[in-house]
C-alpha cells in the first residue's frame, strides 16, 4: 500500500511559482488542443437552498487525477471557491497525493490568461486595466506583469478598488469606463453575471482576459465585444457548453492551445481586438498539482 500525500495550501503554496506554472499551463493547452487529454467537460451539481454548486472535473494528461470543487458566489468573509486535487499513478491507478486545490485554482486560472496575454497581447501593450478586487484580481497582476511590461496599472471594482490598489501599489479609479479605456490588456474578474464590460469602452489593438459568468446563462461581457472580437477559450467544447459570452458571439471560436502549438497564428494585426475567455479546465488542475508533487520530492 502506497502511503499518500496530503498538501494543505500553505504546502502547496510553498511549492507553487508562476515562473513555474505558466509554461506548464502552456503545454498542457497545447495538448488539450492536441486530442492527447481525455477529459470530460465537467459535471455540476446544484446545490440550490444554499445558492452553491459542486463540480466534478477529471482529467489524464500523462499525470491522472480530478478535482472536487465547490462555488458558492454568495459566500461573505471566506473565499467562494473551495477544492481538493486527487492524483493517481496512472500505471496501476494507485491515490498518489491529495492536495487543497483553492489556490491551485487560483493560480492556474491566471496562468492560463498569462498564456493568452503572452501570446495574443500586442508586443508593447503597457497599461493594464483590472475589473475586480478579489482573489482572481490578484492573481493576474501576479502573473501578467511576468509576461508583459506594464508602466501603468488601473483597478476598479465596486466596494475594494482603493484598498487593492493601495496593498499592490497600483491606480484605483472612479468607474469601470475609466480603467478599461487606453488600456492595452484588461482583466475581468468579477463575480457578474450580466454584462460589465462594453466592447465600445476598448481601444483597438486590446487584449481581453475574461475569466467570470462560466455559467451558460450568465454574462460578463456585451454583445458589441463578444461578436465584435477575435474570441480565444481554454477548451472548444467546455466554452460553448458553460459560457454565456461565447455562446452569444456566434461565431468560431480558437483554442488558445492551437496558437501555442503554432496551429494558429493568433493576433493578426495590431489593431484587432482579442478575447481570451476562460471557464477552466481539468488539466489545467492535473497538471499543476503535478506540479506540486514532483516539487515535494525533488
Amino acid at each position: 500500500m502506497m502511503d499518500i500525500v496530503v498538501l494543505d495550501e500553505p504546502a502547496v503554496q510553498q511549492r507553487l511559482r508562476y515562473q513555474d506554472l505558466i509554461p506548464a499551463i502552456a503545454d498542457a493547452l497545447a495538448a488539450l488542443s492536441a486530442g492527447r487529454v481525455v477529459q470530460p467537460v465537467r459535471a455540476v451539481l446544484p446545490v440550490a437552498p444554499h445558492h452553491g454548486f459542486f463540480a466534478v472535473m477529471p482529467a489524464y494528461a500523462g499525470a491522472l487525477g480530478a478535482k472536487l470543487v465547490t462555488f458558492y458566489p454568495q459566500n461573505v468573509g471566506i473565499h467562494t471557491h473551495h477544492a481538493v486535487i486527487v492524483l493517481f499513478k496512472a500505471e496501476t491507478g494507485e491515490p498518489l497525493a491529495m492536495m487543497d486545490g483553492r489556490l491551485i485554482t487560483e493560480m492556474r486560472t491566471a496562468a492560463a490568461s498569462a498564456v493568452a496575454t503572452q501570446r495574443l497581447a500586442r508586443a508593447d501593450a503597457s497599461v493594464l486595466a483590472i475589473l475586480g478586487s478579489g482573489v482572481q484580481a490578484r492573481s493576474h497582476l501576479a502573473a501578467l506583469r511576468l509576461v508583459r511590461s506594464f508602466t501603468d496599472v488601473r483597478v476598479w471594482s465596486p466596494r475594494n478598488a482603493p484598498a487593492f490598489a493601495q496593498r499592490h501599489g497600483v491606480k484605483a479609479v472612479a468607474s469601470a469606463a475609466d480603467a478599461v479605456r487606453g488600456a492595452d490588456v484588461v482583466v475581468v474578474a468579477t463575480s457578474a453575471t450580466t454584462p460589465l464590460l462594453q466592447g465600445r469602452w476598448l481601444s483597438q489593438g486590446a487584449h481581453v482576459n475574461a475569466v467570470g459568468a462560466t455559467r451558460p446563462d450568465w454574462r460578463e461581457l456585451d454583445d458589441d465585444l463578444v461578436t465584435t472580437a477575435r474570441v480565444f477559450v481554454d477548451s472548444r467544447e467546455a466554452a460553448l457548453r458553460e459560457s454565456g459570452d461565447v455562446i452569444a458571439a456566434r461565431s468560431e471560436v480558437t483554442e488558445i492551445g492551437a496558437v501555442v502549438a503554432g496551429v494558429h497564428p493568433g493576433r493578426r494585426t495590431p489593431e484587432e481586438v482579442t478575447l481570451f475567455k476562460s471557464v477552466g479546465v481539468a488539466v489545467e488542475d492535473v497538471v499543476a498539482a503535478a506540479l506540486v508533487l514532483q516539487r515535494r520530492t525533488e
